[in-house]
């Protein structure tokens, strides 16, 4: 939803093209919180912000930051450390989002928001009311000439932890629950009439949410006629056009500091009718070459370490779990759900990729996936979502979010947030 005439003066796409890659990282006010001893560990990020937070159930995250004119914020050396863990797990070497395809219902206007625009480049003020109980981060930015309060680091409630009653022997119960929390770190960044928040939740079990909000105004330059929108307003006169956003995040994973990370492809599907139930058998299959799959009924993938087992002898591994996501089949590369190649320093956006050192290899993700054995499985997540405008888009426009999480799976024997007093209830023993 943009106009020529968009409510702050953002420059042309074409200048903001000519903008370096990269914007450096800097930090202006309050450093982040220190981290207590034992907990979540210091974290070298050489020019590039650290973060680090223990959260109150004990569970500590540590990354660094930087924003990038094109793709905004950069997450890296991302680790967590379980509340019983000597040591942080490392996770991901680097998180960031890879491309915001926009095309319009009415074949008339289509962006390619990271490529074309950028989303640090257009990085807004985070006001504190924007960041309860949290800190804000400047960097500077290129473009605007100035410092950018462009991240905000804080902690949310996330509601239930767990809730169990646990009876003993003797018949008796007791009552074990918990309220868990998330590290949230955001940016906001202005493109035209549409503001997107770009957020990453942390959360005290381990789960890793990616986020992507849309917010702002619905553009007044941005209705068409019948067949094309959704009426706006009173009567049947303005017609607010329908379009896609096909959000990409790209994930360099490091797990226990090595990149020779496995890739498994999980289905369960019927294969029989027991006495009580249907049979339902799953099946493992190894991604030993770069995959461009789709989602389908029980489905799903993970990431395997090669280098850390838990305390019950099993492979690390993180799982990716998707959220509703209508794909955009339009294109080649926004027709696949998930994405895995071979890792080259070159190929980081999902489409407009215009780094030379791609030269020969095509400007697309689906131009990569092309059968190269992994040795370092990069993953790309692909998440859509067709916004057909309603009257309650104005005004302003409630956000409305798209993304995935990561979930760990055998990253630690037990739940991170197991009771002490629980500890020994591991398998079938107790």
């Amino acid at each position: 939803m943009r106009t020529t005439n968009a409510r702050r003066a953002l420059g042309t796409a074409s200048a903001l093209l000519m903008l370096p890659a990269l914007v450096a990282g800097s930090t202006s006010g309050e450093a982040a919180a220190a981290p207590r001893a034992g907990t979540a560990a210091a974290v070298d990020c050489g020019t590039a912000t650290a973060i680090t937070k223990t959260l109150p159930n004990g569970t500590g995250w540590s990354m660094c930051w930087r924003m990038s004119g094109t793709k905004g914020l950069v997450l890296e050396k991302i680790a967590y450390k379980p509340r019983k863990e000597p040591q942080p797990l490392k996770v991901l070497t680097s998180a960031t989002l890879a491309q915001v395809n926009v095309p319009y219902d009415s074949g008339l206007t289509e962006y390619n928001d990271l490529s074309d625009i950028g989303f640090g480049n257009t990085a807004v003020d985070i006001g504190p009311e924007e960041c309860p109980g949290g800190t804000i981060s400047s960097a500077y930015i290129p473009q605007q000439e100035r410092n950018v309060k462009a991240l905000c680091t804080t902690t949310a409630p996330r509601g239930y932890a767990y809730r169990s009653d646990v009876g003993d022997d003797r018949g008796n119960t007791k009552k074990y629950t918990k309220q868990g929390s998330d590290l949230v770190v955001f940016s906001v960044s202005q493109l035209g009439w549409y503001e997107y928040v770009t957020q990453w939740n942390f959360s005290d079990d381990g789960t890793i949410t990616a986020k992507m909000g849309a917010t702002g105004d619905l553009s007044p330059g941005d209705y068409s006629g019948e067949g094309t929108g959704w009426p706006i307003g009173e009567g049947d006169h303005d017609h607010s056009t329908s379009h896609y956003h096909s959000v990409f995040w790209r994930l360099n994973f490091g797990l226990d500091g090595s990149t020779r990370a496995k890739v498994e492809q999980y289905d369960t599907k019927k294969a029989g009718q027991g006495a009580g139930s249907a049979i339902l058998k799953t099946t493992r299959t190894p991604v030993t070459k770069e995959l461009a799959a789709n989602s389908a009924l029980r489905r799903w993938w993970r990431v395997v370490s090669a280098a850390g087992r838990n305390a019950d002898g099993h492979p690390r591994s993180w799982e990716l779990v998707r959220q509703h996501s209508d794909r955009y089949d339009v294109h080649a590369y926004t027709s696949k759900d998930v994405y895995v190649t071979q890792y080259r320093a070159c190929e980081q956006l999902a489409s407009g990729n215009s780094d030379p050192a791609c030269n020969g290899r095509g400007t697309s993700v689906d131009k990569w996936a092309d059968g190269e054995a992994l040795r370092h499985p990069v993953m790309w997540v692909n998440v859509g979502f067709h916004h057909i405008p309603r009257d309650e888009d104005q005004s302003p426009m409630p956000i409305h979010w798209q993304g995935f999480q990561l979930a760990p799976r055998d990253v630690t024997a037990m739940s991170p947030l197991t009771p002490d007093e629980l500890s020994g209830h591991n398998g079938q023993g107790h």
